[in-house]
């Protein structure tokens, strides 16, 4: 997805991981994973920099579809599709 479309995502659910270090932001993407619909978007927000490589691989590896992040000031937007 390029920036553009990124920006204009509107995530059904947005989990604030900022000020968490790792595993921290792992572990509430996947318990915010469960709270979005199938086809739905979860929003992280985290400011630890290993969360947008992370995220990724996780979200891969369990069937789901990472669609990209985004810098803030300060922070990572990253955006994971439901997939099941």
């Amino acid at each position: 997805m390029t920036t553009e479309d990124l920006n204009s995502i509107e995530a059904a659910s947005v989990v604030d991981a900022r000020g968490s270090a790792c595993p921290g932001p792992l572990l509430e993407a996947k318990k915010g994973i469960g709270t979005v619909k199938v086809g739905e978007i979860l929003e992280i927000l985290s400011n630890d920099s290993a969360t947008k490589n992370d995220i990724p691989i996780w979200a891969n590896k369990v069937g789901h579809e990472s669609l990209g992040h985004l810098e803030a000031d300060g922070y990572d937007r990253i955006f994971v599709r439901r997939k099941k």
